[in-house]
């Protein structure tokens, strides 16, 4: 008996084992499944699932606003869906890992399947098989004519079909747009996904909110939030110029519905560079504003009350419109901070929660019966002290950190026009009215355009795929012994369906037709199906 491991005589060991891969045998292995369609098909489908958290919860991008409430909302479990980056999923490095493990098994497999389409466009149809009988159609008949009349007049009749004569058949084939819509469609996502690449590189965006009759001009500090490409630098920026003339929003007033928006418009006024002419455009929700390069959308609105505050000397130390922002219960209830510092005295900050229609429940709680400003209210709690702002951390204008403040109270329902004399004789603030504000977003991408193109390419490739059904047929030719001739008919469709047998048996009767000497040949032709 040998011992475990011994070699026999042609030096193998008693022990079977497989092969060890090497480096490069390991590398090969990987990019064979990297590049494979099933894996291709995994990688998007888990960009499509990355993508919901994205629809689903507020993204930075789109509007920085709505991630502040909902950290307001939420103070335990925003922080951990920040942590893995849900408020900004589409800039996130797991999402990017994925579009990039995308991009490269997508590469590595629609380039070589393109190829191979190209070369078997290029190549002859498959020769005739020697037994028609076991193709999915096949018929037979008899005719007077010559073989090379047959196959002329087989030649005619697959008319549409790319045609390789031999010598006593011919063979046809049709319907490679099917596989070219496959390889179209393929190379359109990976154009896509280019241009979405070349957009992240080479495009920005930003989120700012301007009130009515304020304006606004494209650079990097004017936005609330800004997100430049990689290769964009703040000089980069379109020098256009736009202001907020008016905004109309109107809402259903009766039925099931009473309280959804209806419409946004807003009027605005732009010049595309310093010193141009001014132009105006009505500026809707899915109608932006193009200028040089760059859409202006139409994001939302609010309230921006407008204060006027006095010091105990009675001087106006405060005088503008504060923009508030919507708690999302679809009345507009809104909430703001007041900020002045310059009192000559100590500091004050207001909390505020601004109602536009106001009215009482039940139990007789404040609340706001319609979006509309019908019955504008405005309810403040007063603060005095250092606001801070010297302490060198930054502050978010929709908050009030009251750590060194005293709180002086709070104030009664204020309509427009009426004043509130705060305690301790710190002053006086007075609501004077409101304005509208709007959220929009300026987005440039020099991509656009490609991933148009390359998205309506996607789908007319598509379409090919689903309507287009490809099919082979044979003819053949042959002498019998009565000296007449034997013709063959057969074929095949690559995909399931009745429609091409159906057009081969069409094909079959018209040859049939064109070869038929006089109309009682039938009685001596026969066929076979």
């Amino acid at each position: 008996m040998k011992p475990a491991g011994a070699a026999d005589s042609t030096g193998k060991t008693g022990t079977d084992s497989p092969p060890r891969l090497s480096a490069l045998g390991w590398a090969r292995w990987a990019w064979r499944i990297l590049t494979s369609m099933r894996t291709a098909l995994i990688l998007l489908f888990l960009l499509a699932i990355g993508a919901i958290p994205g629809s689903v919860l507020p993204q930075r991008s789109v509007s920085d606003e709505q991630v502040r409430n909902y950290f307001l909302d939420n103070p335990d479990l925003a922080p951990w869906l920040d942590r893995f980056y849900l408020f900004d999923v589409y800039s996130s490095p797991w999402y990017a890992a994925i579009y990039l493990l995308l991009f490269v098994s997508l590469t590595g497999c629609v380039l070589p399947r393109a190829a191979a389409h190209y070369r078997a466009m290029r190549a002859r149809p498959p020769r005739t098989p020697h037994n028609f009988g076991r193709l999915p159609y096949s018929a037979s008949f008899t005719t007077a004519a010559s073989p090379q009349t047959v196959l002329a007049e087989a030649r005619a009749a697959l008319k549409g079909y790319r045609i390789d004569t031999r010598d006593d058949s011919v063979a046809a084939e049709k319907g490679y747009l099917r596989e070219t819509g496959n390889v179209v469609f393929h190379l359109a996502l990976l154009g896509l996904l280019i241009a979405l690449g070349a957009g992240s590189l080479f495009g920005y965006r930003g989120n700012m909110l301007i009130i009515e009759g304020d304006g606004f001009a494209n650079t990097v500090t004017s936005y609330d939030a800004y997100e430049p490409g990689t290769s964009v630098e703040p000089g980069d920026l379109q020098p256009f110029w736009l202001r907020l003339d008016d905004f109309q929003a109107e809402f259903i007033e009766e039925g099931d519905l009473t309280g959804q928006a209806a419409s946004y418009v807003a009027d605005v006024t732009y010049r595309e560079a310093p010193g141009a002419p001014e132009r105006t455009h009505t500026l809707e929700v899915n109608h932006p504003l193009s200028v040089d390069g760059a859409q202006v959308y139409l994001l939302g609105h609010g309230y921006a009350p407008e204060f006027t505050v006095t010091n105990p000397d009675g001087e106006v130390v405060f005088d503008q419109a504060v923009p508030f922002l919507d708690r999302q219960e679809g009345n507009f209830v809104s909430d703001g901070v007041v900020k002045v510092p310059d009192t000559g005295a100590e500091q004050l900050g207001f909390t505020a929660v601004f109602l536009p229609s106001a009215a009482e429940t039940a139990t007789g709680e404040l609340t706001s019966d319609f979006p509309g400003a019908r019955n504008p209210v405005v309810t403040l709690r007063a603060f005095k002290g250092d606001l801070g702002l010297d302490s060198g951390d930054s502050q978010s204008v929709y908050q009030l950190y009251t750590e060194r403040m005293e709180e002086l109270g709070d104030s009664p329902q204020l309509s427009p026009g009426e004043t509130w004399e705060l305690p301790e004789g710190a002053g006086n603030i007075t609501f004077t009215g409101y304005r509208e504000y709007i959220s929009v977003q300026v987005n440039s991408d020099p991509a656009r355009v490609p991933a148009l193109v390359a998205a309506v390419a996607a789908v007319l490739g598509l379409l090919c795929t689903l309507f287009v059904h490809p099919r082979r047929a044979w003819v053949r030719a042959r002498p019998d012994a009565d000296g007449r001739t034997v013709v063959e008919v057969g074929g095949l469709g690559k995909t399931e369906g009745a429609g091409a047998i159906t057009e081969l048996h069409g094909i079959s009767l018209r040859l049939r037709d064109r070869l038929r000497e006089r109309p009682a040949s039938d009685d001596t032709s026969t066929e076979k199906e």
